[in-house]
C-alpha cells in the first residue's frame, strides 16, 4: 500500500449520515447551477468528500435569486439525486483482476495439502459423517461404533439403520456432502467445499470493500487481510460449519451493498423526472422488486440454515437496509423520511429479506421432509392436532417439534470443555482452540530431533486481531464523529456476528465462533488504513507517512501469519519451535 493511491476514495469517501442509513442534511449541491449542467452532472460520478473536512464545515451553496427559506428551487430539486449516487472506481479490468489475485492467494493457502491431517479432527467427526448420511439417505442417520476408522480405511458401510438426532440445520452439511460426492468420502472430500467457500469469502470481501470504499486498493487490502487470518484459514481447511456460515453472511452483506446502489440509482432516475416540479415532495419513490435484496434473503436463509446464530444477522441486516432507504428519502428532501420509510420500505424489506430467508430455510430441510424415518419425522402423525392446529400439515408440526428439541439442546449445553472460553477474550485472542495435536519422537513422521509437535490451532493472526481492536474504536469515531455511513454499516455487521454470544455466557462456547466476525474486522481495518493514508487533497508528506504506516502494518500481518503457519496447517516441527509459538499459557 505504501505510496499507493486510494483510487479517489480517500480516507472517508462519501459522508452519508449520522446513522448507517442516514444522509447529511447540508446545503443542496449546486443550488445555482444551470439546469443543463445539472442534467449532465446527474449522470456523472459524484465528487467524494474527504473525511478531513467534517460535513458541518462544508460551505453551503448560495441560494439563487427568488428562493425563500424552506422552499426548494427547481435547480436545487434537480441536484438532490446527485447525493444518492455512490460511484465505483473507474479502474477497468483491475476491478476484477485485483480481487481475483487476492482470492488466488487465499485459495493457495487453503487448498495446498488440504488432506493434511489425514484423519477426522475436532468436530469433523460429526459434520463429515452427517454430510455423508445426507448424501446417502437424504437425512441424518446413526453410525456404528468405530465409524471414523472405517471411513478412513475406505469402508463406507458405517450406518446402523436408525435415525440420528443432529443439533444444527442442514445447509452446511449439504455443502460438505457436495464435496464428498465429487472427491470421495475422505479428508480431501469433506474439506474441499469448506476451502472453496473460504476462498470465495475472500473474493467477496475484496469486491464488497471496493464497492463500499470506492477503492479497489482498499477492497483488496481487506481481502488480503482476511486471506492472511489464521482463524479463517483453519476454519477454511476444516469440515466445520462456521466458515460456511461466514461465507453466506458475507455474501448477504455484499448483496445488500449492491442493492443499496441499485435502488439509489433508480431513486435518482425517477426523481429527475419530477425535478422541475415545486411544492410538496410527497413520500418519494417506492421500489417493489429489488433482486439484490431477494438474493440477500436467500443468502441469509442459507446462513441461518447453517447455524442458528445467523438469525441475529438476519435481524440487523434487515434493519440496516431499511435505514439505508430512509437515508435515501431524506437525501431527496422527503419530510419525515424515517417514519415514512418504516411505513413504505420496512414491509417490503421484511417480505423480500425475512420472507425469502424463511422459505429458503424451510426448503433446506427438504431431505428430512421427504423422508419417512428421519428423527422426529413422524411426531406430527403420532400426536394428532386438535382444532385449528389440525390445519397445519403433520410434517410442519414435526419439524417445529424437532426444532424445539434442538433448541433445548443448545440452551442446555453447559458441559465443561478445556478449550471453552467466554467471548470477552475472543477479540484479543486469549484462548484459541486446538483442533488437533500429536507429538512424535525422533524417526516418526519425519521428526529429526528428540521430540516434535504437530498441531492445528484455530487462532486468529494476533497482529490483525489486536489491530482490529484499535480499528474498531477508530471506526466508531468515523461513524459518530464524521457521520460516515460505511463505518456504521461495518460496526453493525461486526456487532451482529459477535455481541449475541454474550447472551450465552452460561453455555459452552468457543472462540472459533468468531470466524463469522473476521471478514468485517478486515473491512474495518481497511477503512481505518484508508483514513490514515488520507484524502487526495492532503499534503504529499501526510499521504506518504500514512501509506508507509498502512503498508508496514499489512507487512507485519503477513510476517505474523507466516510465523504461525506451521501450527495452522499441521506441520511437524521441533517441540521447541512449537513452544516458541505459544506466546501465552492460555494458548496451550
Amino acid at each position: 500500500m505504501a505510496g499507493g493511491e486510494v483510487d479517489g476514495a480517500v480516507a472517508g469517501g462519501e459522508v452519508d449520515g449520522a446513522v448507517a442509513g442516514g444522509e447529511v442534511d447540508g446545503a443542496d449541491a449546486g443550488g445555482a447551477v444551470a439546469s443543463a449542467e445539472l442534467d449532465e452532472a446527474s449522470t456523472a460520478p459524484t465528487p467524494r468528500t474527504p473525511l478531513a473536512e467534517p460535513p458541518a464545515q462544508r460551505p453551503s451553496a448560495p441560494a439563487p435569486p427568488g428562493a425563500t427559506a424552506g422552499h426548494s428551487t427547481s435547480a436545487q430539486r434537480r441536484a438532490r439525486p446527485l447525493r444518492l449516487l455512490h460511484p465505483l472506481p473507474r479502474d477497468g479490468h483491475w476491478g476484477w483482476t485485483g480481487p481475483l489475485g487476492v482470492a488466488l492467494l487465499a485459495g493457495l493457502l487453503r487448498f495446498w495439502d488440504l488432506g493434511r491431517p489425514s484423519r477426522l479432527v475436532f468436530d469433523e467427526t460429526y459434520y463429515a459423517k452427517d454430510a455423508f448420511s445426507l448424501l446417502r439417505h437424504g437425512h441424518a442417520r446413526a453410525f456404528v461404533d468405530g465409524a471414523d476408522e472405517k471411513l478412513l480405511a475406505g469402508d463406507l458401510d458405517v450406518f446402523s439403520g436408525d435415525p440420528s438426532f443432529v443439533v444444527h440445520p442442514e445447509v452446511g452439511k449439504w455443502m460438505i456432502a457436495a464435496g464428498e460426492a465429487v472427491f470421495g468420502v475422505d479428508p480431501l472430500g469433506w474439506r474441499v467445499a469448506v476451502a472453496l467457500a473460504g476462498t470465495l469469502t475472500v473474493l467477496i470481501v475484496a469486491r464488497a470493500g471496493r464497492r463500499l470504499f470506492g477503492s479497489t486498493l482498499l477492497g483488496c487490502t481487506a481481502g488480503l487481510l482476511l486471506a492472511l487470518d489464521g482463524l479463517h484459514l483453519v476454519a477454511s481447511r476444516t469440515a466445520i460449519l462456521d466458515g460456511l456460515q461466514a461465507f453466506w453472511t458475507v455474501a448477504a452483506f455484499g448483496c445488500l451493498l449492491a442493492d443499496r446502489d441499485w435502488a439509489r440509482a433508480r431513486y435518482s432516475s425517477r426523481w429527475r423526472l419530477r425535478a422541475a416540479r415545486l411544492g410538496p415532495l410527497g413520500w418519494g419513490p417506492v421500489l417493489l422488486w429489488r433482486p439484490w435484496r431477494v438474493a440477500a434473503g436467500v443468502c441469509l436463509g442459507m446462513a441461518v440454515g447453517t447455524k442458528w446464530s445467523a438469525v441475529w444477522v438476519l435481524a440487523v441486516f434487515g434493519l440496516l437496509t431499511v435505514g439505508w432507504d430512509a437515508g435515501a428519502r431524506r437525501s431527496l428532501g422527503v419530510a419525515w423520511a424515517r417514519s415514512r420509510s418504516l411505513l413504505l420500505d420496512a414491509p417490503i424489506a421484511f417480505v423480500s429479506v425475512v420472507g425469502t430467508a424463511f422459505v429458503t430455510y424451510v426448503a433446506s430441510w427438504g431431505g428430512w421432509i421427504a423422508s419417512t424415518d428421519g428423527w422426529s419425522r413422524q411426531w406430527g402423525a403420532d400426536h394428532p392436532a386438535r382444532g385449528v392446529g389440525g390445519l397445519v400439515p403433520d410434517w410442519l408440526r414435526s419439524l417445529w417439534h424437532y426444532h424445539g428439541e434442538m433448541y433445548s439442546f443448545h440452551t442446555g449445553l453447559s458441559d465443561p470443555h478445556p478449550y471453552a472460553s467466554d467471548p470477552w477474550g475472543w477479540l484479543v485472542v486469549s484462548r484459541p482452540v486446538s483442533f488437533d495435536y500429536v507429538d512424535y519422537v525422533r524417526g516418526k513422521a519425519g521428526c529429526e530431533v528428540d521430540k516434535c509437535s504437530q498441531e492445528v490451532l484455530a487462532i486468529g493472526t494476533p497482529a490483525l486481531w489486536w489491530g482490529a481492536c484499535a480499528a474498531l474504536l477508530g471506526c466508531l469515531w468515523l461513524w459518530v464523529g464524521r457521520r460516515d455511513w460505511r463505518a456504521g454499516a461495518l460496526l453493525l455487521a461486526a456487532a451482529a456476528t459477535y455481541l449475541p454470544w454474550f447472551l450465552y455466557l452460561d453455555r459452552t462456547v468457543f472462540s472459533f465462533y468468531a470466524v463469522t466476525t473476521v471478514p468485517f474486522l478486515a473491512l474495518v481495518v481497511a477503512l481505518v488504513l484508508g483514513a490514515l493514508v488520507g484524502p487526495l487533497e492532503a499534503s504529499p508528506r501526510r499521504r506518504a507517512i500514512g501509506a508507509t504506516v498502512a503498508g508496514a502494518y499489512v507487512l507485519v500481518v503477513l510476517v505474523n501469519v507466516a510465523y504461525l503457519y506451521p501450527i495452522l496447517v499441521d506441520r511437524v516441527i521441533p517441540y521447541e519451535a512449537w513452544q516458541e509459538r505459544m506466546w501465552f499459557d492460555s494458548w496451550i
